[in-house]
């Protein structure tokens, strides 16, 4: 029972072209699995960032009404000045 060299060969030039194969899919996959990793994390990144911008100017226009607010009950009132 002697196994050939022609068959030997050719069971190693079809296993490699198996893993060949697979290791393309596992390309693909992990390259698939990268980039919705990234465009989810910029859209979390984005959120963030825009969610942090409308506090801001929410916080803005508060500070700025409430120094309205001061500067109008600081002034004189017009019976007071006479």
């Amino acid at each position: 029972m002697t196994i050939s060299f022609a068959k030997v060969v050719a069971f190693f030039v079809i296993c490699s072209t198996g893993l060949l194969s697979s290791c393309a899919e596992f390309k693909e996959a992990g390259r698939t699995i990268g980039h919705t990793t990234r465009n989810v994390t910029r859209e979390i990144g984005h959120g963030t960032r825009d969610a942090a911008k409308e506090i801001g100017h929410g916080t803005k226009r508060v500070v700025n009404s409430i120094g309205q607010e001061t500067n109008d009950a600081a002034k004189p009132s017009p019976d007071d000045e006479q």
